[in-house]
């Protein structure tokens, strides 16, 4: 029995010897330990499923495919543990050691709250991602057609005065609110405050993106002009108002405060959406009269805005109208002399003919403020050449004609 035994085990090492030679384990069989749950789940998934491991995309799954799959979990683990270590044991690169350009590319591809997240990794990335150039695209596209000179003029002034960024409430938000909340990036950006009072490093909060978090977080008010204010009351249609604005990440809405007219408090308005709103055409205040250098070009058919009011304690609201033909012309373009009078016709079709508000006059050599305690007060006008200002004003056309 035990010579029996004794041959068996001397042919079996034999077969290993020849037949079996042992070879040291593949390089990836260290980094199994790095595996992920998520990828076990995954692999486990595609074992399970006996028409994908059948197939012939499964069959040509070569095992190559899934030691480069544990080669980027094992990455990804050692950079969540050690992010300023940008090169693992085996030789693998981080985000970091991508060409400059190469960087540039994926973060000029990031949404803000991308950015946010990237900057919260380590200090080189904060100051990449940070930077006004990758900012500014964001901007433009999402406040650009709303923010004005007169909005930066006001941020400016809000950085001056020192007011705390950091403070700001949230409430069930969604996307890059719920970053922000997590995150608190404002904290990146407030200057260092030593022991003594005196500040250590110089404030960062005037950048591309400090500004834009400001407004996303709704704590910047800035100026901007509100299409038919008050929910498109009867009294302002076709008209468009100065109002400070704010911006709510909940209903991405705004709320606009208008400035007080006569003896009447600020008024606000909730709820207010994207297309009602514009950044301000010209830097002139809701309480002074716009200087227009157009009166000489105006000719029948031109599209107009005109300053008006209706008295002296109120501010100016920009309306809408066209210039007209004057009494004793037919309209007939071949004889229409209406362009060479010192008088120019203004209509708001708007209104129903015979209507007080239908149309009025002005003098193009001497215009100034021009009306009365009842039919109101008209001021300056703007000439409108760009045909999405019209057009923009044709889609608030009322469905009704008012009185």
């Amino acid at each position: 029995m035990q010579l029996s035994l004794l041959v068996i085990c001397f042919f079996f090492l034999l077969f290993l010897k020849f037949l079996l030679p042992l070879r040291p384990l593949p390089p990836w069989a260290s980094d199994v330990r790095f595996l992920s749950v998520w990828f076990w789940k995954e692999l486990l998934f595609l074992f399970s499923d006996r028409s994908l491991v059948n197939s012939t995309l499964f069959k040509g799954l070569s095992i190559n495919s899934i030691t480069s799959r544990i080669s980027l979990n094992k990455m990804a683990l050692i950079s969540s543990v050690n992010v300023e270590n940008t090169v693992d044991e085996n030789g693998g690169i981080s985000v970091l050691d991508l060409p400059e350009l190469a960087l540039e590319c994926i973060l000029e591809r990031l949404p803000p709250a991308g950015l946010c997240s990237m900057a919260g990794v380590c200090t080189s990335l904060r100051q990449k991602c940070m930077s006004d150039h990758l900012w500014k695209r964001h901007m433009k596209q999402k406040w650009g057609r709303i923010i004005g000179p007169a909005a930066y003029r006001e941020w400016q002034w809000y950085l001056a005065s020192g007011k705390d960024l950091t403070n700001c409430k949230y409430g069930k938000h969604h996307g890059i609110m719920k970053l922000l909340s997590m995150f608190s990036p404002f904290s990146w950006i407030r200057s260092k405050v030593d022991c003594n009072g005196r500040q250590s490093s110089p404030m960062l909060v005037d950048s591309v993106m400090s500004w834009y978090l400001a407004l996303e977080t709704g704590r910047f008010w800035f100026p901007a002009q509100v299409y038919n204010r008050e929910n498109g009351h009867v009294g302002f249609m076709l008209s468009c108002y100065d109002a400070d604005l704010s911006y709510d990440p909940c209903t991405d809405t705004f709320q606009a405060r208008y400035p007080p007219h006569g003896r009447r408090a600020i008024a606000i308005e909730n709820n207010v959406p994207w297309e009602r709103l514009r950044a301000p055409p010209v830097y002139t205040s809701p309480h002074d009269l716009h200087i227009s250098d157009c009166l000489n070009d105006l000719c029948p058919g031109d599209h107009i805005e005109i300053q008006w009011r209706r008295n002296k304690e109120f501010p100016y609201g920009w309306w809408y109208g066209v210039v007209g033909h004057l009494e004793p012309c037919d309209g007939n373009e071949n004889y229409c002399r209406c362009h060479n009078s010192d008088t120019v016709m203004l209509e708001f079709h708007q209104y129903t003919l015979g209507s007080r508000w239908r149309q009025t006059t002005i003098n193009r050599k001497d215009h100034r403020e021009e009306g009365n305690e009842a039919d109101g007060f008209y001021g300056g006008i703007r000439k409108l050449s760009d045909k999405e200002e019209v057009s923009k004003w044709k889609q608030l056309w009322p469905c009704e004609v008012l009185e």
